[in-house]
C-alpha cells in the first residue's frame, strides 16, 4: 500500500494499529516510505464491534476498524490545521490494506470530489463489482450487496469533502443497524448526506468506458452471486465461468 500511496502528491496517510502500541516494523515502512504520515496505536474500546458478523447471503462476514476509523477522524478534526499544512481545502478517503488501488482513483477521482464522492469497487459484496447505477448525473439506486441501504457502498467506495468532516461530529458508532451492521449507510447520513448528494464517478455513458479503480484483493478463487444483468464495466471471469456461460449461449 505504501508504494501506491508515495505515488500519489499532497497526501497525508493517518495510520491506527488495534493495538495498544505501534509495531517497529510498521515504523520502519513508513519512515521509508517518504510519505507524510501520522501512526497512532489505539485497542478497539468495549462496546465497538471488532468481530461483528453481518449477513452477507449464506455467510457472516466479521466487520472491523470501526472505532479506528473513529479515533482517525477525531484526530483529523483537533489536529487539521498542522496536517493540512496550509492548503485550503482536502478529501477524506478510508483506505483499507488489504484493497488494490489504482492511482487515478485517487488523482482523477478522490481529488475531484466536492462533497461526496461515489464510485465502483471490485470483487465486493459476493458480485465482480458493486457500482452505483446512474441515471442523468444522478444515483438511481445501487448494484450491490444489500441494494436497498441508503447507501449500499463499500468503504473503499466514496470518499468526502475535508469541511463536510469538520463541520460535523459523525464517527463510527457501535453498531449500523440500517446497514444490516455495515457502517457506510449510517456514517455518511449522520454527515447529514441524502443519496441525491451523491456525485458518481467512473460512470460514462459508454459503458465500454467504465472502469473499476479499487478491488477488494483475493487470493483465493471468487463464488459471485449470478446475475442476468449485464455489468457495465471491464472484468474477467476465471476460465471456468467463461465456458460455462458459453455453453448457455
Amino acid at each position: 500500500m505504501a508504494n501506491t500511496l508515495r505515488l500519489i502528491p499532497h497526501l497525508h496517510w493517518i495510520l491506527v494499529e488495534d493495538a495498544n502500541e505501534t509495531v517497529s516494523y510498521v515504523w520502519k515502512i513508513l519512515e521509508r516510505s517518504s510519505i507524510p504520515f501520522t501512526y497512532l496505536a489505539t485497542a478497539t474500546e468495549k462496546g465497538y464491534p471488532r468481530n461483528l458478523p453481518f449477513f452477507d447471503f449464506c455467510e457472516f462476514i466479521k466487520s472491523r476498524g470501526w472505532f479506528q476509523r473513529t479515533v482517525a477522524l477525531r484526530h483529523l478534526r483537533n489536529e487539521s490545521a498542522s496536517l493540512m499544512r496550509g492548503y485550503s481545502s482536502g478529501v477524506v478517503y478510508f483506505a483499507d490494506d488489504d484493497n488494490s488501488y489504482d492511482i487515478r482513483l485517487f488523482t482523477e477521482y478522490i481529488r475531484n470530489v466536492k462533497r461526496l464522492g461515489l464510485w465502483a469497487v471490485g470483487l465486493s459484496g459476493r458480485k465482480p463489482v458493486e457500482y452505483p447505477v446512474v441515471a442523468n448525473g444522478t444515483v438511481i439506486r445501487f448494484e450491490a450487496w444489500m441494494p436497498s441501504r441508503l447507501f449500499a457502498t463499500d468503504m473503499a467506495g466514496f470518499a468526502v469533502n475535508l469541511n463536510v468532516i469538520l463541520n460535523s461530529t459523525a464517527e463510527f458508532g457501535k453498531g449500523c443497524r440500517k446497514g444490516f451492521n455495515s457502517p457506510e449507510t449510517c456514517f455518511l447520513s449522520d454527515l447529514g448526506f441524502q443519496r441525491e448528494d451523491i456525485e458518481p464517478f467512473g460512470w460514462q455513458s459508454n459503458e465500454e468506458e467504465n472502469e473499476v479503480l479499487v478491488w477488494h484483493t483475493k487470493t483465493v478463487s471468487m463464488k459471485f452471486n449470478r446475475t442476468s444483468k449485464p455489468i457495465p464495466y471491464a472484468f474477467e471471469y476465471q476460465r471456468e465461468e467463461v465456458e460455462k456461460r458459453n455453453k448457455k449461449t
